[in-house]
């Protein structure tokens, strides 16, 4: 077991959301398996005190935590299944092969991959199974001085609209709210995985009218308007989850919560299938992730690996 093809969390055999009591007490249990002086392996030993090491101290654990690195790339995958390598400059695809299967679909029940086993079986998950099972973790927090109230107030609408228009219709869809940013010291508003495609939103409130967005830059009346940065973010989290297609998306709501406003124009539309990030009002976010979430491999799949190392990204 390296450290290339297990987390600090499966070399100790816990889940992401262990107790400094439980991991004093997994790592006594592991080092006696390990320890050289009684038969064990003095590679895993190596392993089991890292893993320890890293875990009880509070910052090295945040900031391991933050960085995503307690799975491995590609340990999500399902028995069986098949990733297409991407294409030079494309965001990551995924084919899932279940012959004499019939498809599934975004509307089914939840599928966890891996299973969850018996209590019995002795093997710990990464996380507990009801925790797994909720649609909904974390809420928008309060974050800087300024502007607070404001961008509570949009994410709060934002999630709203997911839990009402989007989680119904796709059962295993999860949606984590809070993220810290891979890529710098900013917070991704929004979260939502199903199966193996992962959507990062972030929300604006604006005034009503006719914005035009060109994949890069926002505009209304002439006047530039910088949407949320998320291009970079989505890259980096792309490279961190080469196994999941990740898009972003920032969803503009209006005063008056109509949800058809504002009324955004894309321009390039020919070339809108290939923006990292797409800007779009309340409708458009809700139509626009059914339809990405939805044509996913495998979309009733809930990815525990993937879901469990975005839970202890949560600030």
């Amino acid at each position: 077991m390296t450290q290339g093809s297990s987390s600090h969390y499966q070399v100790l055999r816990l889940p992401v959301t262990a107790t400094d009591k439980e991991i004093k007490v997994a790592y006594r249990k592991a080092a006696r398996r390990a320890h050289p002086d009684h038969g064990g392996d003095a590679a895993v030993f190596r392993q089991v005190t890292l893993a320890y090491e890293t875990l009880i101290d509070p910052k090295r654990r945040a900031a391991y935590d933050r960085s995503y690195a307690h799975g491995t790339p590609g340990t999500a995958a399902t028995e069986g299944a098949h990733f297409d390598a991407p294409a030079a400059g494309s965001r990551a695809s995924a084919t899932v092969h279940r012959p004499n299967t019939p498809r599934n679909t975004a509307g089914d029940p939840p599928v966890y991959v891996p299973p969850f086993e018996h209590p019995e079986s002795g093997n710990v998950p990464l996380i507990p199974e009801e925790l797994a099972a909720r649609q909904v973790h974390g809420v928008p927090r309060k974050r800087g001085i300024f502007g607070a109230e404001a961008r509570i107030q949009r994410e709060m609408r934002t999630v709203q609209l997911i839990s009402r228009q989007i989680l119904p219709a796709i059962p295993a869809a999860r949606l984590i709210n809070g993220l810290q940013s891979p890529a710098d010291n900013s917070h991704i508003d929004h979260a939502l995985l199903s199966g193996y495609r992962l959507a990062l939103i972030g929300s604006m409130l604006l005034p009503k009218g006719a914005y035009a967005w060109n994949g890069t830059t926002l505009t209304h009346g002439g006047r530039a308007i910088a949407p949320p940065q998320l291009a970079h973010i989505v890259r980096r989290m792309q490279d961190i989850f080469p196994e999941l297609n990740v898009t972003g998306w920032t969803v503009i709501h209006s005063p008056d919560g109509n949800l058809h406003e504002p009324v955004i124009d894309h321009h390039r539309r020919s070339h809108r299938g290939h923006e990292t990030v797409q800007v779009v009002n309340g409708a458009g976010l809700v139509r626009g992730l059914k339809e990405f979430l939805g044509s996913g491999p495998a979309p009733n799949t809930v990815n525990v690996p993937v879901l469990a190392r975005l839970l202890r990204g949560m600030h």
